[in-house]
């Protein structure tokens, strides 16, 4: 297991940056390595990024050691996405089997997690998000048919889009952990569209099921002021509260959204006129 630590940066400190310091700061690229589970810990809102792709054996973590505690998940809580083919997660002897697009979450005290895939020749690939928690809840499996699905935009903006929730107060409780799964229609490209701000809650994004030509322009930054990263398969951005996040692909994708704050409060955002952005 790895651990690499990101500290984060205000509005006005990316107005220097070039791509390189961009992409290094908020451009998650190593998440899937085949037989490797890799962490990315960042001071905005301690958020804790992974991934794991089991190919060859099973892979096991749950050590605190890189965050100060006895385990990763003494004070934490922890969603984790199958994106890939199916596999399990054995949580403290709890055997999980996940399926693609499943979530599973995994309370606060949790102290040894193991995840294989069921075929080497599918593997799955688990994104995870953990974030602080404060009250002890039951680990859950979310299987892709019990998530809450919600349908938004307009295919005449090139926008139209499924949300699907899936740990979130409507769906599987959590402390503040926000986790769900959004795929964009046939002919759609631009997600999270009109762009818009939540002060109270950093966000994260993991983009997948895309072709390897392809590729995401995020737009970041605050409106009056905006940068962009090129995204491809399997990478994630981190979106801190002050920054807008909206992108349009080159070709299709889907991503997991997660989301860590003040509150829970899926709609306490601030809406972002298209004519205010520059």
């Amino acid at each position: 297991m790895t651990m690499k630590v990101l500290y984060g940066a205000a509005p006005e400190d990316i107005k220097s940056y070039d791509t390189e310091r961009l992409r290094s700061e908020f451009l998650i690229t190593d998440l899937f390595a085949a037989d490797t589970v890799s962490f990315t810990y960042t001071h905005v809102d301690r958020l804790i990024l992974g991934g794991a792709m089991p190919v060859s054996e099973s892979l096991s973590f749950g050590s605190g050691i890189d965050i100060g505690t006895r385990y990763l998940l003494s004070a934490r809580e922890l969603g984790i996405a199958n994106l890939g083919g199916a596999g399990t997660v054995t949580v403290d002897g709890k055997v999980f089997t996940l399926q693609n697009r499943d979530v599973l979450y995994v309370g606060r005290g949790a102290k040894e997690i193991t995840v294989a895939s069921l075929s080497a020749n599918t593997p799955a690939r688990f994104y995870m998000n953990s974030v602080p928690a404060g009250v002890d809840l039951p680990h859950r499996l979310i299987p892709k048919a019990e998530s809450k699905p919600l349908e938004l935009g307009d295919a005449r903006r090139s926008n139209k889009r499924r949300l699907a929730m899936y740990i979130h107060p409507e769906v599987a409780p959590s402390c503040l952990l926000l986790m769900g799964i959004t795929d964009l229609a046939e002919g759609s490209v631009w997600n999270t569209m009109p762009p818009h701000l939540h002060e109270r809650r950093m966000e994260a994004y993991c983009y997948f099921d895309m072709a390897g030509e392809d590729r995401v322009i995020h737009l970041m930054g605050r409106p009056e002021e905006t940068r962009h990263l090129l995204v491809a398969n399997g990478e994630a951005v981190l979106s801190p509260a002050w920054s807008i996040h909206m992108g349009a692909g080159t070709g299709p994708y889907a991503f997991v959204w997660g989301m860590t704050g003040e509150n829970q409060e899926y709609n306490d955002v601030a809406p972002v006129a298209l004519a205010d952005l520059k």
